[in-house]
């Protein structure tokens, strides 16, 4: 894959594009035109030339797998082949805003991307025309016909529509969020009890406290409770099967390492933690003097915003272990963006 850019986009492109892959090569400088930039497209793909080529604009990001590999059968037939879709509205040409006549329709298509071609066939048709001077091309197909070649239409779809205007980005955000990503919910649950010491450890913050948590690593029940919550959204067990009690080199772990196994597992997917919850059950100590640096510190962690860590107490009214100040609980609840793994 070949990716065609302006060159003061290059730096962009490269926060996007994210890591290296085998099989896309360095982006290309393009043109002050499409043509150009598709030619040029083609000239750093010539140093080693496949067969096949397709040129997909990505304007167009919801074409699908289905149009690809039809794209692909017609070249077995043909020099080239477009998706295209069947013109449906009635056409009028205007002049200064009025009528002037009603285009008959039958047989007219809208070209999509991606196109595909021989490679040699549509290199040399790219560079003729460039030698020619014919700058007048709105897509390869169009280069193609003008050199002679024989191009096949194949199903485009209206999916995979040219995002033109703010109109349409809007309506590809709500595409890609309704039917690109889905929504994963975890919660978790945990509880420790109190024993001999004078902190205790919440939310990765340090708490004066007459008692410590009893617990193999540093006991901090809210980071465990929103560590099986996250782990619950892509259904990879739970705290104790990552980071089992018996494993002598958790024995006082700082629970971060925990919720960022977990953070790093959801990235591994692909995800994003859209928003973590938490709620401390615990008499004592007094969680509201610390509240904002235990949301900072999950926040930091998660690597997301504040404004999507809550974080809440209560007491349990002197009811129960806790209401006795013999431990605290925590529950947490996690939301998860995952991406769909669909093949269509």
């Amino acid at each position: 894959t070949i990716v065609v850019i302006r060159s003061c986009d290059r730096d962009l492109y490269k926060a996007a594009a994210g890591t290296a892959h085998p099989k896309r090569r360095e982006a290309v400088e393009g043109g002050l035109t499409r043509q150009q930039s598709v030619l040029n497209g083609l000239r750093a793909l010539s140093v080693d030339a496949p067969d096949l080529v397709l040129i997909h604009d990505a304007a167009r990001p919801f074409t699908s797998h289905a149009i690809i590999d039809r794209v692909l059968l017609a070249l077995e037939s043909a020099s080239g082949a477009i998706a295209a879709t069947p013109v449906v509205d009635t056409l009028k040409r205007a002049a200064a805003g009025a009528i002037e006549e009603t285009v008959d329709r039958a047989g007219l298509w809208g070209a999509q991307t991606p196109q595909g071609f021989r490679f040699e066939d549509i290199f040399e048709a790219h560079k003729a025309a460039a030698v020619a001077g014919e700058t007048q091309f709105s897509d390869d197909a169009s280069i193609a016909e003008w050199r002679g070649l024989r191009v096949a239409l194949v199903d485009g779809s209206a999916d995979n529509w040219k995002i033109t205007t703010p109109e349409d980005l809007a309506r590809a955000d709500r595409l890609f969020m309704n039917d690109v990503w889905e929504t994963r919910v975890g919660t978790g649950f945990d509880v420790h009890s109190f024993e001999p010491g004078d902190f205790v450890t919440l939310c990765g913050v340090r708490v004066e406290h007459t008692s410590k948590l009893n617990g193999h690593s540093d006991s901090d029940a809210p980071l465990h409770a929103l560590t099986d919550a996250l782990l619950g959204t892509i259904g990879a067990g739970d705290i104790g099967d990552h980071f089992p009690p018996s494993d002598m080199q958790w024995k006082n772990a700082d629970s971060a390492i925990f919720l960022a196994h977990a953070r790093d597992l959801i990235a591994a997917r692909g995800g994003r933690i859209v928003n973590v919850d938490l709620t401390i059950l615990a008499e004592r100590p007094k969680i509201a003097p610390h509240r904002e640096a235990m949301r900072a510190r999950v926040a930091q962690i998660l690597g997301i915003d504040m404004d999507r860590v809550g974080l809440k107490a209560t007491t349990m009214e002197t009811l129960g272990f806790i209401g006795r100040s013999e431990g605290l609980a925590a529950m947490a609840s996690a939301s998860v963006a995952l991406p769909l793994r669909s093949e269509t």
